[in-house]
């Protein structure tokens, strides 16, 4: 199978991306497949005359992966490396390339990739990808949107709402809220913009580190807990795993640096927390029309509740990352994992 693996473009996730890309890429290679790996960004500017021998390339374009640093990329730099200094989102050789594919593995993160947007350009341009629908994508992707339907579907979340620039000086009380809250961007992820916010000081100090480069920003009542994840495939919670960080939280660093965190699937809590936690994943799952696959994050307080923070739609699939470790626990390796993500999203869009 010819498959292009799409990975970087221009999200704060960008790095991590592009690692979950070449792992997807490598392993496809390894089982036979023709497995290319390209930056939707910056795209394959110095294609062969013929682009189906781009398939043929004996590294798959793996070198453009360069690892997982310690802070967010500068999204800038990144734009002004391309060659063609285009600010179209699909770089050189991207759609051809994709359209020559039999399918688009999408390890993409965050805003473009996981939003919804990309999936519904293909839609249009009659291009098959891995992972959830565009709609999904787009429901799942807002903090806000999402909060609402858990409310809806009585989905256990912890309490909170959102502010703009221009009603940030709400004060907390009038929002329903008190110390300590977290502050986060209604869109994006990794925990980049994340604040946890002990006094009215770091509160103001965080919306205004927050704005104005986020049109939108969460803010939830704080819940001091352990840390898990529940991924899904096919509409079926896999195994939840705990995740402990050696220190603060589950942040960037944490989540992508090896030694920063120890995960442990099946997590070591109780069989009926687990199952709370398994059947409010396949609720969140359905309420925000995904399919194929995504992964919830959950916090469990010291009093045994439940909350689930949030639905990633295309979750990471680094070395690091969580949904592979929970599908290795029943027995699913990476390199099957990677070809069932491919054969459940022909499944539910194209055969």
């Amino acid at each position: 199978m010819k498959v292009v693996v799409l990975a970087g473009g221009l999200s704060t996730e960008r790095d991590v991306s592009l690692s979950s890309g070449a792992g997807i890429c490598r392993t496809l290679r390894e089982r036979g497949h023709k497995a290319v790996l390209l930056d939707v960004f910056l795209g394959f500017p110095n294609a062969p005359e013929n682009l189906e021998d781009v398939f043929d390339l004996p590294n798959g374009n793996l070198e453009i992966a360069e690892g997982i640093k310690t802070t967010a990329p500068d999204l800038n730099a990144i734009k002004a490396s391309r060659a063609d200094k285009s600010d179209c989102f699909f770089g050189p050789n991207v759609i051809e390339l994709c359209r020559l594919a039999d399918i688009s593995f999408l390890g993409l993160h965050g805003g473009y990739g996981e939003d919804g947007r990309l999936q519904a350009a293909f839609d249009l341009l009659g291009i098959k990808y891995t992972g959830p629908n565009s709609f999904g994508n787009a429901l799942a992707m807002d903090k806000s949107v999402t909060k609402q339907i858990f409310k809806m579907n009585h989905i256990p979340t912890p309490d909170g709402t959102w502010v703009y620039e221009d009603t940030k000086d709400t004060p907390l009380a009038k929002l329903g809220l008190e110390l300590p809250v977290v502050v986060k961007p209604c869109v994006g992820g990794s925990s980049i913009g994340v604040y946890i916010c002990n006094t009215e000081e770091e509160y103001r100090a965080a919306l205004d580190a927050s704005f104005p480069q986020e049109y939108c920003v969460m803010v939830e009542k704080y819940i001091k807990g352990r840390e898990f994840a529940c991924g899904i495939i096919d509409g079926k919670a896999l195994p939840v795993i705990e995740i402990i960080p050696k220190s603060g939280f589950f942040d960037y660093a944490n989540k992508y640096q090896a030694g920063c965190t120890e995960e442990i699937c099946p997590a070591n809590i109780p069989p009926e927390v687990e199952q709370r936690m398994r059947q409010a994943t396949e609720r969140a799952f359905h309420a925000l029309q995904l399919n194929v696959y995504s992964r919830a994050d959950f916090l469990l307080d010291e009093n045994g509740e439940i909350y689930c923070l949030e639905v990633n739609t295309l979750p990471g699939m680094t070395a690091a990352s969580l949904l592979p470790k929970e599908a290795a626990a029943v027995g699913i390796p990476y390199g099957e994992l990677c070809e069932l993500i491919i054969e459940k999203s022909l499944d539910a869009r194209y055969r």
